[in-house]
């Protein structure tokens, strides 16, 4: 499922001021930009189909090796295309496959991370209308997942990705969400912090909140995604990311409860 946003560079000394944020629904001039989307693909056999939030915190780990890879920076193969798609709105499109058609998409240039259950490959962004054919003839819709087991609690030395426990996605579309949110919290760390992360595995969790928290997180000054509405849900708060105890620091302007961890 396609999520939409505005960009912002991902360099820590260059985090979107406010008035440019990479998350604001409103029409701005990163509108009249060539637009670019960055794919990912969740591996979904029918035989053995991944846990839902194992796919949500795969598809994040995903974006962040992604904007962590030595060809995504510089002089690097994918550079330019980085550039370029964050130079606009922030477009996060999953498409599912299985079978020859996650072969296909497996031998075409990109990253494959794999989660506890899932598999999801990140591709460079590509134009809006310049999908390569073995991507462009996968299906978005389908990708309705189900976690069997009761979730565990998240780790409080990572951190975690808070959905919105007012909005009903796909697991497509949440998917997509997650990704902005890892997104978000990559641009507000410093080098070495990114570095720490990474040598951890980008460890992080995705969970619901339940209202009471969702009511403290989206006022704390902690970094939010803001859906632009363009597919799928209404225009609004999506995702709420928490800092860990030990890797990806995030420091809210108000404390919260501890509602948030065991």
């Amino acid at each position: 499922m396609s999520s939409d946003q505005t960009a912002g560079n991902p360099q820590p000394q260059d985090t979107p001021a406010p008035q440019d944020s990479p998350f604001r629904g409103e029409r701005t001039t990163r509108d009249e930009a060539p637009q670019f989307v960055l794919p990912l693909v969740v591996r979904i056999e029918r035989a053995e189909p991944p846990h839902r939030t194992d796919a949500l915190e795969t598809a994040a780990r995903a974006v962040l090796v992604m904007l962590d890879d030595e060809r995504s920076q510089g002089d690097g193969e994918w550079a330019q295309a980085m550039r370029d798609w964050q130079d606009a709105r922030i477009r996060k499109v999953v498409r599912r496959a299985r079978g020859a058609e996650w072969r296909r998409a497996d031998a075409l240039p990109g990253i494959t991370v794999t989660g506890r259950s899932a598999q999801v490959r990140v591709f460079p962004p590509v134009p809006l209308d310049g999908w390569p054919k073995d991507l462009a003839r996968l299906q978005v819709s389908g990708t309705d997942l189900d976690d069997p087991d009761a979730v565990s609690p998240p780790d409080a030395n990572a951190p975690v990705l808070w959905m919105s426990p007012d909005v009903d996605m796909s697991a497509g579309k949440a998917m997509a969400q997650a990704g902005h949110g890892a997104q978000l919290a990559w641009w507000e760390l410093s080098d070495e912090e990114r570095a720490a992360w990474r040598e951890a595995g980008f460890p992080l969790s995705v969970r619901t909140a339940d209202a009471a928290l969702w009511r403290e997180l989206v006022a704390s000054g902690l970094p939010v995604v803001r859906d632009a509405g363009f597919t799928e849900i209404a225009p609004g708060n999506t995702v709420a990311v928490e800092g860990g105890r030990r890797f990806c620091p995030l420091s809210p302007r108000s404390p919260l409860s501890g509602l948030r961890r065991p």
